[in-house]
């Protein structure tokens, strides 16, 4: 499947991936990420309740994306 738009760069999306999102902390996430061996994890704030990203830094440690 791709995704339409005006230009076909020929990038397509290969795989759809669909999980549960448990509430958790952003320290919770870092401990997930590290289980999963992933280069970013993708969670629920317990806090705020918004869809947060965790990921490795090229300098090792973690980012956190939030939403505005």
């Amino acid at each position: 499947m791709s995704i339409p738009d005006e230009e076909d760069t020929g990038e397509q999306i290969v795989k759809t991936k669909q999980f549960a999102m448990k509430p958790m902390s952003a320290e919770e996430a870092v401990l997930q990420l590290e289980l999963v061996g992933h280069d970013f994890f993708v969670f629920r704030n317990d806090e705020s309740g918004d869809v947060n990203v965790i990921y490795r830094r090229k300098d090792g440690g973690y980012g956190l994306i939030e939403p505005q």
